[in-house]
Parts: C-alpha cells; sequence; structure tokens
C-alpha cells in the first residue's frame, strides 16, 4: 500500500479510535487512586487523561499489534507523526519526521524436499524479504549545539511473531493480536507526555530530540539504524533517556538501568526522587531495549523499567491493567532528571561490565518461570509460571521464591541464572523455595 493511501486510512479512523481509546482504559488507574485517597490536581489529571488517551489509540485492533513493516505499524507511526506535530515538534528525520530503514532478516535453516527424484533431502536456507520500517523523530530545538535523546519504541508483536509467549488452548486461534499496551504504548505515552509538557514550558536549555523508534522487538533495529545514519550528530548528544514497558508499576518501585553510564547520574538519580520511588539500580548501559544502541556508541543512558508480568509478549497486555499514577509519577521524575542535566557542564561517559557476558554463562535448561525483576532480597521471586514447563509440573506458583537448586544457593538473579548453566535437559533436582514465609521443596525435571 501505498504512504498516501496509509495516510489516508489512518485519519478516517483516528476520529473513530479516539473515544473508544479513552473507553478501553483507566479502570486500574482509578482503582489505585482510589485506595491510595488523594486527589489529583487539575494537571496531573489531564496528563493522565493525555497518557489513557494514547496508549488506548496505540492498542486499538486498526493497529494489529504494530508488527514491524506491517500496515498497522505504519498507521501507528503516522498518528506519532500527528502527535508529534501537536506537541510543537518540528521534523528531524531523513524524509520530514520520518527516519527510514530497511532490514532483511537472518535466513532460516529449512528442510527441503527431494533431489534428484531420490528419496534424499537437503539443507537450505528459507527466503526472506527486506523488512520496510521507519522512527518518527521530532526536535524541540534550542540555541544550543548539545542534544539529549527521549525514546521509546512504538512497535509491537503483530498477530504473534516469533517472539510471542502465547500459548492457545482448546479452541483458541494461534493468530491473536498483541495490543502491548505496557510494551510499549506506556513508554511511547510517557515520551509524549514529556513533549506536551516541554511545549508548555521548555524541559532544559538544549536541544531535544523525541524518538518513536521502530523493530525494537525484531532486535533493536530503529535505533540500531539512527546510530549508523543520525539525522543529529551523535558527538552532540549528550544523554539519552529511553521508556520501556514503564506501565506496570508495583507499588512504587521502578528499575533504573544505566547508572553506571556516566558519573553524574548516581547523584542526579537520587536528587530527583522526591516521590520517595523505590528505585532498583542496575549500574549497565547494555539490555534488550533502544538505549543499548546508544550506549554503545559512548553516550550515556538511563532506562526507566517496571518489571515484567504474567501478560507479557501475550494477547492480555492490555490497557486496563495499566498503573498511569504509576506512569505519572515516572514522567515527572524524568522531567526532573532533564532538567537537572540542563544545570550539568559536562555529562562524561563511562564504559559499564555487561552482566551478560561477564556474569551469565550459556545455560541449557529452564524452569520456565519469568523472574521478578524488581525483587532485591534473597533469592529469586517468580513473577509468572508458563503451563506446561518444569516449575508448573513442580507445583510451584506466582510468587514462590526459589533460595535453592540442588546444592547451589540462590542468592540473587546473577547465581540463579549461573545455576541453571550446571544442569542438563532431562535432570531431575530438588528446588527449595519460600512461601508465605514457609521452606517448601519440589522435584523439578529439566526441560
Amino acid at each position: 500500500m501505498k504512504s498516501s493511501s496509509i495516510w489516508t486510512l489512518t485519519l478516517a479512523v483516528f476520529a473513530s479510535l479516539a473515544a473508544a481509546g479513552l473507553a478501553s482504559c483507566g479502570s486500574a488507574s482509578q482503582d489505585a487512586q482510589q485506595a491510595q485517597n488523594q486527589p489529583l490536581t487539575e494537571q496531573e489529571q489531564l496528563a493522565i487523561y493525555m497518557m489513557q488517551g494514547d496508549v488506548g489509540m496505540l492498542v486499538q485492533p486498526a493497529m494489529e499489534g504494530r508488527e514491524t513493516g506491517t500496515k498497522g505499524a505504519k498507521m501507528a507511526g503516522y498518528w506519532l507523526w500527528s502527535r508529534m506535530i501537536e506537541n510543537g515538534l518540528t521534523a528531524a528525520g531523513d524524509s520530514g519526521f520520518f527516519h527510514n530503514f530497511v532490514h532483511t532478516p537472518r535466513p532460516a535453516v529449512q528442510v527441503h524436499g527431494n533431489t534428484g527424484g531420490q528419496d534424499e533431502k537437503h539443507l537450505g536456507l528459507a527466503l526472506v524479504q527486506p523488512v520496510h520500517g521507519f522512527n518518527v523523530l521530532g526536535a524541540s530545538e534550542a540555541n544550543s549545539k548539545s542534544w539529549g535523546v527521549i525514546g521509546a519504541h512504538y512497535d509491537h508483536l503483530g498477530f504473534g511473531d516469533e517472539s510471542s509467549l502465547f500459548r492457545p488452548e482448546g479452541d483458541e486461534s494461534v493468530l491473536q493480536i498483541h495490543p502491548g499496551a505496557d510494551d510499549n504504548a506506556s513508554g511511547v505515552a510517557v515520551m509524549l507526555e514529556l513533549a506536551r509538557r516541554n511545549k508548555q514550558e521548555r524541559l532544559t536549555s538544549e536541544n531535544v530530540l523525541f524518538a518513536g523508534f521502530s523493530g525494537e522487538e525484531k532486535g533493536l533495529w530503529g535505533s540500531k539504524s539512527f546510530c549508523s545514519n543520525p539525522t543529529v550528530p551523535l558527538e552532540d548528544i549528550r544523554w539519552m533517556i529511553n521508556f520501556d514497558m514503564v506501565g506496570r508499576m508495583h507499588g512504587d518501585s521502578l528499575l533504573v538501568y544505566g547508572t553506571g553510564t556516566s558519573p553524574v547520574w548516581p547523584a542526579l538519580v537520587d536528587s530527583c526522587n522526591k516521590a520517595g520511588l523505590h528505585l532498583v539500580i542496575d549500574p549497565s548501559g547494555v539490555g534488550p531495549s533502544d538505549h543499548t544502541s546508544f550506549y554503545l556508541e559512548g553516550i550515556p543512558v538511563l532506562h526507566f523499567f517496571t518489571g515484567q508480568h504474567a501478560q507479557y509478549h501475550k494477547p492480555t497486555d492490555t490497557a486496563d491493567l495499566l498503573n498511569h499514577e504509576g506512569m505519572l509519577a515516572i514522567t515527572d521524575y524524568a522531567q526532573c532528571l532533564v532538567a537537572g542535566l540542563d544545570a550539568i557542564e559536562e555529562v562524561p561517559y563511562t564504559a559499564t561490565a555487561d552482566s551478560t557476558k561477564d556474569e551469565t554463562p550459556a545455560f541449557k535448561v529452564t524452569l520456565g518461570v519469568m523472574p521478578d525483576y524488581m525483587y532485591t532480597a534473597v533469592g529469586m521471586r517468580i513473577d509468572g509460571v508458563n503451563p506446561g514447563r518444569p516449575a508448573e509440573k513442580a507445583g510451584m506458583h506466582r510468587g514462590d521464591i526459589v533460595v535453592k537448586m540442588d546444592t547451589l544457593e540462590v542468592v540473587d538473579m546473577t547465581s540463579y541464572m549461573q545455576g541453571l548453566a550446571l544442569f542438563e535437559p532431562g535432570q531431575t533436582v530438588t528446588v527449595e523455595y519460600i512461601r508465605s514465609d514457609e521452606r517448601m521443596s519440589a522435584e523439578v525435571t529439566w526441560d
């Protein structure tokens, strides 16, 4: 479909989607506010209303899960373009607001049919087509040479690509839209709220690039493309702040990656925590989101994340489950950080240890659980249990805290990951865990 046709279609559906977008989200946020019994100011209410609307638009069925290269992703990109214009940003791509890229996926190895009429088969590479995607880039320019980048990816898994964790049951269809409310409509909504505030009153005297990346779910395609073909000189970018999955804050916990990428971060991260959030700090600049692309170019980064959940990469990652007060707190926090950076003359870059390479060996087995990355006490707390996998078969539940596997004491996430490297598929070991303050054990057969 030609771009003009998609743009026409996008305009046609925006009006009809707007009301539905707002209606489809907000219940979790409202319940949380009633529980806290702390009335919001008018400005806070407006911020939440805007973020609800932005999330609601991105998760609409017309967006078809926003898989990079599809009609739905193009529609989402055009919508994001319109929102950047509304927020007073100017074009900063290589084609207006768009920064185009083409990626040809690595072909998979397949078994091909008989050769020469004989009962023999051979291996060959699957045919793949180039995927065309685009980032959406809007600038807030000032009388400054230096730049900061505020980013979030707007793509997701469409009807469920190779990264989907959805397993249909019974008569359920395999192909279901993955709306990606938390991943990452939430991050886009926070980015746009910062852009809205910047239009009202500049966040900083520096230039700011607001970047909606595509292809993140495929392997950081969009952010890697930008760093390879930047529309802003990389040497002029002082910092990058990234939002990915920031919509499911539990209590007041927030994971902040990248605090070791510059010596200015620790003090600033602490001083801006005026709301008293429980910050889980990770100094590494490397992680599974777009900040990594900038860190690898020698740019100090911060990345915000509110944790995994059972709906991750499934059709059930829906807008009604988002914590909008949590998103508001993250927005306020980020605004303070950006203002604080404005007062710092230099933001030096510091390389950090890549824990995924240096501390975690390769492993052959899995417990079949989703760890709780926000948990900081002793052990590895389970945030989700996958059906039919070793943990479920052994009777383990969400909330269980694994403290021992065979003879290995599990004290944190790193020791848990290291422990998995010690076992083989089919091996049965005793796993000890804490449930409701009671120490329990189960025989687990690894797969």
